[in-house]
């Protein structure tokens, strides 16, 4: 399994050598609030969003101050909107209250944030910080269990399971390159595997 892990970061990296974070921002505080926004919504659609956004609000001093429903209009074309928004205005209240108005640098503590969650905490941590973590999106998630190196239906245990085989210097690269590769190679509806540069290690493509 090392073996496979490493050669499929070497394939991967050559595949895909732009596998970065797709979403525009300029602070860490702006990175949080995208990837909120990000969640069962594409990075395109947050990208043409957040300028506006960002342009009228874009600390958690001044988010903080408004309503949710004052937020909702700058992002209604994400998608579930009235939920996203709750947790935005909520997260820059909780930054300003218990973090002097800096997004933390370390994932418990942006675990406690309100309207955090662990992938989220995972992203910004490894984007913003430059930490080294798996953020298991639905691509992360795919990926990984079509690939054979992670087998389980709980996004957590996916997560755990990453973290044992994939050497630590690499959870973020890895992250990045599973995104990457499940956008724009392995999708969900019809993988293009002819186009792969890992088919002949992929667990679904033997058992095909």
């Amino acid at each position: 399994m090392k073996n496979d892990i490493l050669l499929i970061i070497e394939r991967l990296s050559s595949e895909h050598a732009d596998a970065v974070c797709e979403l525009d921002y300029t602070t860490p505080y702006e990175l949080l609030v995208a990837v909120i926004l990000s969640a069962q919504c594409t990075d395109k659609r947050v990208n043409l969003v957040t300028p506006k956004l960002f342009k009228d609000y874009n600390n958690p001093y001044t988010m903080a101050n408004i309503s949710v429903s004052d937020l909702i209009p700058y992002i209604r074309t994400c998608g579930f909107f009235n939920n996203k928004a709750t947790a935005i205005v909520e997260c820059a209240r909780s930054i300003v209250d218990d973090f002097d108005g800096q997004v933390p640098n370390n994932i418990d503590d942006l675990m406690s944030l309100r309207g955090v969650g662990r992938k989220t905490a995972n992203v910004v941590y490894s984007v913003a910080f430059g930490g080294q973590a798996i953020a298991v999106d639905t691509h992360v998630f795919r990926v990984s269990n079509r690939l054979g190196i992670a087998n389980s239906t709980k996004v957590l245990e996916v997560e755990k399971q990453l973290m044992q085989v994939v050497p630590h210097s690499e959870w973020t690269r890895f992250h990045h390159l599973l995104i990457h590769h499940g956008r724009y190679t392995c999708t969900a509806r019809k993988p293009n595997c002819d186009n792969c540069s890992v088919v002949d290690l992929c667990l679904a493509n033997k058992t095909m």
